[in-house]
């Protein structure tokens, strides 16, 4: 039996070990041994838990028996120096090995998520810092990324030329959003809220707040203004999303298509002034930059009414000049139903 067998052998039989305890039972120099377990934890045999000084480690059989001696929670900070994101994941994986008891659909979900937001807050934010912290508890995963940078609202709408936060929101809500086309395109703050099951933004006493399985999505200001951004994202490990699907979902799969993100779905009730659709500048608030997908989905719930200049601006306007874009409704009340049908009758004379 070889050293290294006798080093993982030890470990299966005891439970849990500390390097001292392996370099007394096996007569090895402690580099040997921190050699050799090096090896086991990245071959997944072996699980580092604990810090530097009080570090144990414990075999993966084991920890899959006695979960509750993995931690449930990591946490770090980051200083924003040629900080590259699959590091940090890999950093993750050695540190929180809970993450690896996942479901594979869950993990893809959370890499992507967890990839998009942290390389937003070194590419975006312009901050010195970036804090994680990444939970596992009651079915949840959960991370946070968090920065005291300049905003992800606020650098919306100063590189867009936006009057407002709100606008800045309105925007990011649409897809395919950056403030640096040429190195993003836009589509991973949409895509992660999409794969969440809560999804929240806070920036500067505002508040994002999207709730996925119920189909709700809030705007609010807040009392306590986060300097910077703060992104929360949760899923329950027992969901049954595929990152495919939520691709899927926002991408036009006719045969005239490139199979791209094409498709984008409007909550038109995030638009309202005072309750109320009438204004023909606000249809143009909410057309801006959709001529970039081919398929609009306009969603009209809890928007009571739509006045005539609103559905004309819309459905006659926008339409003709754009006639290769389809513009789909869902959730009209009567109301709006007949503004919208009575202008795409108007559009057709």
């Amino acid at each position: 039996m070889t050293n290294k067998d006798k080093i993982l052998e030890l470990i299966k039989q005891k439970g849990r070990v500390t390097s001292s305890e392996i370099t007394g039972s096996v007569g090895v120099s402690r580099q040997y041994v921190n050699m050799v377990i090096s090896a086991l934890i990245a071959e997944k045999q072996v699980i580092k838990l604990g810090s530097t000084r009080n570090a144990f480690y414990v075999s993966s059989d084991y920890a899959q028996k006695h979960p509750d001696v993995l931690p449930t929670i990591f946490k770090k900070k980051y200083i924003n120096v040629s900080l590259e994101e699959h590091q940090v994941l890999m950093e993750l994986e050695k540190k929180f090995p809970l993450i690896s008891n996942i479901p594979e659909n869950i993990k893809s979900i959370f890499t992507f998520a967890f990839s998009e937001m942290f390389n937003n807050a070194i590419e975006h934010s312009e901050s010195k810092i970036i804090s994680v912290e990444v939970s596992l508890r009651n079915n949840k995963l959960s991370f946070i990324v968090e920065d005291s940078g300049i905003g992800v609202f606020r650098n919306i709408m100063k590189k867009k030329g936006l009057r407002s936060v709100i606008e800045a929101i309105q925007d990011l809500l649409k897809g395919k959003t950056t403030t640096m086309p040429k190195s993003h395109s836009g589509e991973g703050i949409f895509f992660t809220s999409k794969a969440s099951d809560l999804f929240i933004l806070d920036s500067f006493g505002h508040q994002l707040s999207i709730q996925t399985l119920l189909g709700d999505v809030k705007v609010k200001q807040i009392s306590a203004s986060k300097r910077g951004t703060r992104v929360i994202f949760e899923i329950s490990v027992d969901s049954k999303l595929h990152l495919n699907d939520v691709f899927k979902k926002f991408t036009n799969l006719t045969d005239s298509s490139d199979f791209g993100f094409d498709k984008t779905e409007i909550r038109v009730k995030l638009y309202t002034t005072s309750g109320v659709h009438i204004s023909r500048s606000q249809a143009r608030r909410i057309l801006t930059g959709l001529e970039k997908f081919k398929i609009i989905l306009l969603d009209f719930d809890k928007v009571p009414v739509v006045g005539q200049a609103f559905a004309d601006e819309i459905y006659r306007v926008f339409q003709n000049a754009h006639p290769d874009i389809l513009i789909q409704e869902e959730n009209m009340s009567e109301g709006v139903k007949f503004m919208v049908e009575r202008a795409k009758n108007e559009a057709r004379k």
